[in-house]
């Protein structure tokens, strides 16, 4: 007999996407530059020289992709506004234009039924800002506040979920230790400092958000459960460096008030002592939590691997394009280590997907992308599994709606659940998405179906 899959009936099902990645027409109708539109015209910097200057047109092209997601039955859209469209030099004065597309890609998904929940900030800081010291700069937390109640008294109430920062350990672990992302910095004395400006301007938002909104707002971690390799002390020990700096570094600021104490055996003297008033900025209360969740990491102890001491041991598993094991369990485990350790707050799992191969273009009116139907498949059961354990999870959004620019990765790597031919721009449904149009539609009981 199969398992029923039902889930609560005002669960929420919808998909996930970010400004850069899809959007193109960056300084279209007066926006400013934001620091990816310097960084994919930095040489080597992103693969095969890409930039987000195209991407999926979706600037252009969002009433056809809104008729996209209310064919697939979707009920919310997460989307991110660019920072730089709507404030081009980051502060002060505001763009007419920028402004209005985003109220009008909101009109648009109400006119269709699918609620917008958005993030403010998914990764592309205006390049003015970023001139001004960017996330070091201790008065960006004012400048995000600013910009955040903007948003705010243009649209709360047609937006009645807000999030403020999308990952800020990879805005801080990408853009300011290892250079991998914009702005391209790799420096151990900035990279706390970016993560503490990052959660100050949270908190900022978040107060501003209760001054002018009058619904929820919350915030978007990326969350990687750390498993030993061995049984060993030092393995442990690894572990727990490892969890304090990519799970437990923006959440206990948030929860609790402080930061881990591995914090400081990480990072030595570049870790800074911060003024109390600074974790009660932090510490506001939110309304709900977004995770992020793509796979696991099993984690060993290695004392060359910089600055954690933490190396990664490769399973007998299956693995994404990205280099990611595919491991649904670590998505039930982690839901719950949220449950016990924060309070058991509402979760949204505002991304979860797979980067497997899909050809450039495609012929008919499907694609067949088996490894990505199982993906959804068995981590939307882990979801499940995890609700039945009494994890309070409000929603999913499948990363991504669409094919789009992976970041330095370029147009290498594909994560939509609806296939794009970046030269036609093209859409096409692909199998994991008539899934999910059909998960969505039955409340999740089209997983009880056998694989």
């Amino acid at each position: 007999m199969s398992k029923d899959y039902q889930f609560p009936p005002d669960f929420l099902w919808g998909s996930a996407t970010s400004a850069y990645q899809i959007e193109g027409s960056p300084l279209a109708d007066g926006a400013g530059p934001s620091i990816w539109h310097r960084f994919v015209r930095t040489p080597g910097m992103v693969k095969d020289g890409d930039t987000g200057d195209v991407a999926c047109d979706h600037y252009r092209r969002y009433k056809d992709d809104v008729k996209l997601m209310r064919d697939l039955g979707l009920k919310a859209y997460r989307f991110s506004v660019a920072w730089a469209r709507v404030m081009p030099e980051g502060r002060g004065r505001v763009n007419p234009g920028g402004l209005d597309f985003y109220e009008r890609l909101v009109d648009t998904l109400l006119e269709n039924g699918i609620e917008p929940l958005l993030t403010l900030y998914h990764w592309d800081l205006p390049a003015a800002l970023d001139d001004r010291g960017g996330w070091l700069n201790p008065d960006v937390a004012h400048w995000f506040a600013d910009y955040a109640s903007v948003m705010y008294r243009r649209l709360d109430g047609r937006v009645k979920r807000w999030a403020t920062l999308n990952e800020p350990w990879v805005v801080t672990d990408g853009g300011y230790l290892h250079g991998a992302l914009a702005p391209g910095h790799r420096n151990r004395f900035e990279a706390p400092i970016a993560s503490h400006h990052l959660l100050r301007s949270h908190g900022a938002a978040v107060q501003a958000y209760r001054a002018e909104g009058k619904h929820e707002i919350g915030l978007v971690v990326n969350l990687e459960p750390k498993y030993p390799a061995s049984d060993s002390a030092e393995d442990r020990a690894a572990v727990q460096r490892a969890d304090a700096y990519m799970n437990r570094q923006y959440l206990d600021p948030v929860f609790f008030g402080r930061y881990p104490d591995e914090m400081k055996e990480i990072f030595g003297e570049a870790w800074p002592e911060w003024p109390e008033e600074d974790y009660a900025l932090i510490r506001q209360p939110i309304d709900w939590l977004g995770f992020n969740y793509y796979t696991r990491s099993v984690t060993r102890h290695d004392e060359h691997a910089w600055p954690l001491r933490a190396g990664v041991v490769r399973q007998h598993a299956t693995y994404s394009e990205t280099g990611w094991e595919v491991f649904p369990q670590g998505l039930t485990d982690t839901l719950a280590w949220l449950r016990d350790r924060y309070g058991n707050p509402p979760v949204y799992i505002t991304e979860n997907g797979s980067a497997f191969y899909d050809p450039p273009t495609v012929e008919g009116d499907t694609l067949d992308d088996p490894l990505r139907v199982d993906y959804l498949r068995k981590h939307l059961r882990a979801i499940h599994d995890a609700i039945g354990q009494g994890c309070d999870v409000r929603g999913y959004m499948a990363w991504s709606l669409l094919d789009n620019l992976e970041w330095s990765l370029g147009f290498s790597k594909r994560f939509g659940i609806v296939h794009v031919d970046f030269q036609t721009q093209k859409r096409t449904p692909k199998a994991s998405g008539r899934l999910y149009a059909k998960i969505v539609a039955s409340n999740g009981r089209a997983l009880s179906e056998s694989a």
